[in-house]
């Protein structure tokens, strides 16, 4: 590996110094506070998907599909109920902020169904978002555990690891669903079909080989030139 002579490393220019993002009025002044912020925003996700489940049960094809959307939605109406009660745990009042990452979420779920032709190749692209949506929440979820447990928070803790749990489980059957969807989608795509044959260049092949001698047919036998046929018997 070469090395950079002290006039070539004067002349590498070194990235301008950015300065800090200004907190706000209200940031979080420790973990406790950061804990209550992030809680506030997995509750106003929780409540921002329970809208957008039904949209994209509605879109689907897959019957598997359908009833693993519409068994989360169940879970997921459940886990805003659990989530006030971590709040109550913790002697806060619940409180919902706008998740702005959900929000992105549940509007690139939209553009990616509106890409996608309805059947199977959309019902992919469903389970394509939905994952993006529960990998956002095992993030959220699992680092919110984390915050409870060094907080000493034992019983928001363990409620938020049964939702963490539930969060693993939703994606593990999306998982599932999307191994014969993902096979179907498959089929569907045009570039593996096979060219058809040409038959009229096909025929015109078979006639010029039969036209030259080349190519015997069934039943018929081949006569050798001059020829005549049998002789007859002479008396």
């Amino acid at each position: 590996m070469e090395k950079t002579t002290k006039s070539q490393q004067n002349n590498i220019k070194k990235p301008a110094a950015k300065k800090p993002v200004k907190a706000k009025t209200d940031a979080a002044k420790d973990l406790r506070d950061l804990f209550v912020d992030e809680l506030k925003d997995i509750y106003g996700a929780e409540k921002a998907l329970v809208k957008a489940l039904p949209k994209m049960a509605q879109n689907a094809t897959s019957k598997k599909l359908v009833a693993a959307i519409t068994a989360h939605l169940k879970v997921t109406e459940r886990q805003v109920t659990s989530v006030e009660k971590v709040f109550q745990a913790i002697g806060k009042k619940a409180q919902a902020k706008k998740c702005v990452a959900m929000e992105g979420l549940i509007k690139e779920g939209e553009e990616i169904m509106k890409s996608a032709k309805e059947g199977d190749v959309r019902d992919a692209a469903i389970i394509s978002a939905s994952q993006k949506v529960e990998h956002y929440e095992i993030a959220s979820y699992g680092t919110l555990c984390s915050f409870a447990k060094s907080l000493g928070e034992t019983e928001a803790a363990k409620i938020l690891q049964t939702i963490l749990d539930q969060e693993y489980d939703a994606d593990k059957k999306l998982t599932e669903v999307s191994q014969s969807i993902n096979h179907q989608a498959k089929d569907n795509d045009s570039s593996t079909t096979k060219p058809a044959k040409n038959v009229s260049s096909t025929k015109k092949a078979a006639s010029k080989m039969s036209s030259n001698g080349t190519r015997k047919t069934a039943g018929s036998a081949t006569k050798k030139p001059g020829s005549a046929g049998p002789k007859k018997a002479s008396k």
